[in-house]
């Protein structure tokens, strides 16, 4: 093989990430450049690809000036309801998969392997097929319009049961042995061994169920009948739904400004974690 065709290997893998890029990021890059013009101008000239003067004016409205239909929620507001529905979604699913694949792993008993399986069909049965039962539960337990609402009728994950289980189950057995040697029970054996050895998997889990939980929208809409309790997804089908207030000019740049804002904090967390993340997916060795 010689060096043209490396070269030449080399300049086309480059030229197909570069156009993923144009093609997942201009799309964003439209939205934050209209962002800063006024309804006026997207009214007349459409989507904007140069920025405009009404950064602060427009980003300063959608965060602090309370909207909606009842004028009660801001911008700040459904940020803080998103964050709070994805890192509990999060967390929640990961102590509850930890929890699981530990018992199903090192307790063996006999209904383990049934039990696990039980479990792992549940993907069979999304959010949206369960939907009409778990809001009549969480409606009968008055849990609605609250974060415990919100968050405690996702946390069990059969995704993440199954990846710990194929990760505890890698794990050398003579760890186990030393630990009864030790005299660790169960529970110092879990928060002093396993968790530490699953960080990295841990990481990965917490970084896909915070996604999910932050773009969560049908759920949310059904369990918030109350603005301020509406997750930033709700809000811009809000904005969208209602986009001329009083016979105004439609506001699309408020829109796209929580369009932008929205996109964000995935967006950060993939970034600064996607090192733990590669780990958590790929690596192998304890």
């Amino acid at each position: 093989m010689n060096m043209t065709s490396i070269s030449w290997r080399t300049v086309s893998t480059h030229l197909i990430l570069i156009a993923g890029v144009l093609f997942m990021g201009l799309p964003v890059w439209i939205a934050f450049m209209s962002s800063t013009h006024t309804a006026e101008t997207l009214f007349r000239e459409g989507l904007q690809f140069w920025p405009g003067g009404h950064f602060f004016e427009t980003y300063s409205e959608v965060l602090y000036k309370p909207g909606g239909v009842m004028k009660s929620v801001t911008g700040t507001r459904m940020l803080v309801n998103s964050l709070a529905l994805g890192v509990g979604f999060a967390v929640g699913k990961v102590v509850i998969s930890i929890m699981a694949a530990y018992a199903i792993v090192y307790f063996r008993f006999r209904l383990a392997v049934p039990l696990f399986w039980i479990i792992f069909m549940t993907l069979l049965l999304p959010l949206e097929v369960r939907i009409v039962p778990s809001y009549e539960v969480v409606s009968g337990l008055g849990l609605l319009n609250t974060y415990t609402g919100l968050i405690l009728p996702l946390i069990a994950s059969a995704t993440g049961t199954f990846f710990f289980r194929q990760f505890f189950r890698s794990i050398p057995e003579e760890l186990l042995e030393a630990a009864q040697l030790d005299n660790a029970g169960p529970v110092r054996f879990l928060i002093d061994i396993l968790v530490p050895l699953s960080k990295t998997m841990v990481a990965a889990i917490l970084i896909i169920m915070f996604v999910v939980g932050w773009n969560q929208y049908l759920w949310p809409l059904l369990m918030t009948t109350q603005e301020d309790h509406f997750t930033i997804v709700i809000g811009i089908k809000q904005i969208y739904q209602v986009l001329a207030e009083g016979g105004e000019l439609p506001q699309y740049q408020k829109a796209f400004a929580l369009t932008v804002l929205a996109t964000l904090p995935p967006v950060l967390v993939v970034l600064v974690f996607q090192n733990w993340f590669v780990k958590g997916l790929v690596e192998s060795e304890k």
